[in-house]
């Protein structure tokens, strides 16, 4: 029997366009209406879809890694390998 990979639950908010918020759930886009998200998201939080809340751990650990790739960017240095979520 083969076990069914768990739906992802969390997504990271790329943009809010009027309305709507375009949110990049397991390295795909989807866009949601606004209404739907926690009050209050910005670009850039990372949402927990089940709860409906913003995850500030991860979303502050997400931030830090774009902070730290955009400093070794600015220095010159090669940035880690894999994809960054915004």
């Amino acid at each position: 029997m083969t076990k069914k990979a768990k739906p992802q639950s969390r997504a990271t908010v790329d943009r809010i366009e009027d309305d709507v918020a375009v949110l990049v759930v397991d390295g795909q886009q989807v866009t949601r209406a606004l209404s739907t998200l926690p009050s209050g998201v910005r670009e850039g939080d990372v949402v927990d879809l089940e709860t409906g809340t913003v995850d500030a751990e991860a979303t502050e650990s997400l931030r830090s890694d774009v902070r730290a790739a955009r400093e070794r960017a600015m220095r010159g240095k090669k940035p880690p390998a894999g994809d960054f979520d915004l």
